[in-house]
């Protein structure tokens, strides 16, 4: 098992079996909401690689900017934000602060800096992406 995490109450519990295949932080309105800050730190990993192993979080959808709907989960005791799942993509996005351990990440770099306020902190060694970064293939 590559991971675990869960809510603040833990009362929602989660295991990964993957490694995360990227981790930035996304600046976008809507992880602006989920966050109650100016960003998430998003860790994406495969999808299929995640399994709920306690507990049943309750999951908001809303529109993404590709026209598919993401559904937005959180604990529905304390109201932790735990991941995301964007219908369509290889992948789901889980809330760096909902890992056990999140102290070995690397944040890669920054999306949606279209969006970020004006007050927040962007490395600027790292790289930016006004939106999604384009997709390699």
């Amino acid at each position: 098992m590559a991971f675990e995490g869960g809510c603040a109450c833990k009362n929602v519990r989660y295991t990964v079996s993957a490694e995360p295949v990227a981790t930035m932080n996304c600046h976008c309105r809507a992880c602006q909401y989920a966050s109650g800050g100016a960003y998430t730190t998003a860790v994406v990993v495969p999808r299929g690689s995640l399994t709920i192993a306690k507990g049943t979080p309750k999951g908001y959808a809303s529109k993404g900017d590709s026209g598919a709907m993401v559904t937005r989960y959180f604990c529905p005791d304390c109201g932790s934000p735990i991941y995301s799942d964007p219908a369509g993509a290889p992948f789901e996005v889980l809330k760096a602060a909902s890992l056990d351990d999140p102290s070995t990440l690397v944040v890669g770099g920054a999306l949606y800096v279209s969006e970020a306020q004006p007050w927040a902190q962007i490395d600027p060694a790292k790289p930016q992406f006004p939106k999604m970064p384009p997709r390699a293939g």
